[in-house]
């Protein structure tokens, strides 16, 4: 507790000790210096302080994930003040004279949601280390690596630096950074920085003055502004022109930015999420990317690696992809079978992730039956997304012994090539080198039948 009136702190120390640990400080300066070795659940904090306001010590331990929780002691009246400090992270609010019970009940409220903050902090290192980070999904090392750290790293103000080819989800490794973060309840804005012309970037980043450029008919805040208190995501950072480099560097050891066109210093706090595709320190060596600005926005780097490094976890991402395509739709059918999940397996995924799944929902719409064959999946990906493998090597690799393997194997080949020879036993015989009457037996023993049958 933190109040300068030592009556105040005697007799909130006689109401709290028998059940809690209690410590007092009588101002900002000795409540910091505590801080420093004991970090509590709950504080309770006098707004009027002798060297400065309680408003100030609320913002400073309020910057991680696992503050403690702050409730305001202000004044009869200032109604004010209390929302100010409600904005600012405080978890609850009481004006004096306050109500002895009434504090008790809104401490045990705050000890529960702090308890609870800890089971959901455990849930998630839980979930990261058996493959679950938000919205994504990876059971191979790599990846439970990569959710492991970032759940770490969630839970600072540092820098992250994204690095991971097109469609492996950069994207939503930043939101879901954010949503873990102190914070999560401001807002997270983005911008694709190769999505917009240089021109665009400059205003688009800090915003601009009435009249700046042609066009610019009103006043407007830019991404720094719009996001003040949460998270700036500049997605394909490395796009970037220099002059555009420089200025972020600048707001970004500042916290200070300037409209396009305007000359009033506005200051902004933000935590900056970066992305990109390229190899970032090939750029600095080739001397297209700032060599201040890489090490500034790589305080933490995260690489998520390509889905052709981890094919392992393709099934996950199928059967996910599925079940949210079932909820989404309404339907119950179809199923996939093992060949239909060999095929996207063994498929080439240069898209990584985004390509699988806009072909995952491609197969599922186009669907009709109650279940999914590798011919479906052939057809709905289409000439040029098909199996890397033959359809009949990838389904005898799904088989559980080499017995079964040969002949599925065996059992396709002979069903396309009858096909390639419109159902003739004779022709199709001779070209695979069977006699007729040898191919006759190991279609009647493989259960084969003529097209025409």
């Amino acid at each position: 507790m933190v109040d300068d009136e030592p009556a105040a702190r005697y007799a909130l120390t006689r109401a709290f000790s028998g059940d809690h640990r209690v410590l007092e400080a009588a101002s900002v300066t000795e409540a910091r210096e505590k801080l420093r070795d004991f970090f509590p659940d709950v504080i309770l904090l006098d707004y009027s302080m002798p060297d400065g306001d309680g408003l100030s010590l609320l913002k400073e331990v309020g910057g991680t994930e696992d503050a403690p929780a702050v409730i305001m002691l202000t004044a009869h009246g200032s109604e004010r003040l209390a929302v100010e400090a409600m904005k600012a992270g405080a978890y609850d609010y009481l004006a004096k004279p306050y109500d002895l019970d009434e504090l008790r009940l809104a401490v045990d409220r705050a000890l529960e949601r702090q308890e609870l903050r800890r089971e959901v902090h455990g849930l998630r290192e839980r979930l990261a280390r058996e493959g679950e980070f938000g919205a994504m999904i990876g059971a191979s090392p790599a990846m439970r690596q990569l959710f492991e750290t970032a759940e770490r790293v969630a839970r600072s103000d540092l820098p992250v630096l994204i690095l991971g080819e097109s469609g492996t989800g950069k994207d939503l490794l930043a939101r879901e950074i954010h949503a873990r973060s102190s914070r999560a309840r401001k807002p997270f804005v983005a911008l694709n920085c190769a999505a917009l012309p240089e021109t665009l970037v400059e205003s688009e980043l800090f915003g601009s003055e009435k009249g700046a450029f042609t066009g610019a008919v009103a006043t407007r805040a830019g991404k720094f502004e719009t996001a003040h208190g949460g998270t700036l995501f500049l997605d394909e950072i490395g796009d970037m022109d220099p002059a555009t480099q420089a200025k972020i560097l600048r707001a970004s050891e500042s916290g200070v930015i300037e409209r396009l066109g305007g000359s009033r210093p506005i200051s902004v706090d933000v935590r900056i999420i970066s992305a990109t595709n390229k190899e970032l320190l090939g750029e600095v060596r080739a001397g297209r990317f700032r060599e201040d600005l890489y090490y500034r926005l790589a305080g933490v780097t995260l690489f998520i690696p390509p889905l052709r490094e981890r094919p392992g976890d393709i099934s996950l991402l199928v059967d996910r992809f599925w079940t949210e395509l079932r909820r989404k739709h309404g339907r119950t059918d179809p199923t996939l079978t093992p060949q239909a999940v060999a095929w996207v397996e063994h498929s080439p995924w240069p898209g990584n992730v985004r390509q699988l799944r806009n072909a995952i929902e491609r197969l599922f719409v186009l669907s009709s039956g109650d279940r999914v064959t590798e011919t479906d999946v052939s057809l709905a990906m289409g000439p040029d997304q098909g199996s890397a493998q033959p359809a009949e090597l990838v389904n005898a690799l799904a088989a559980s012994t080499i017995r079964e393997a040969r002949e599925q194997f065996e059992s396709e080949y002979i069903e396309r090539k009858l096909r390639e020879h419109g159902g003739n036993v004779t022709r199709t015989a001779a070209a695979i080198g069977l006699e007729r009457q040898s191919l006759q037996e190991k279609m009647k023993k493989l259960g084969v039948l003529r097209p025409t049958e």
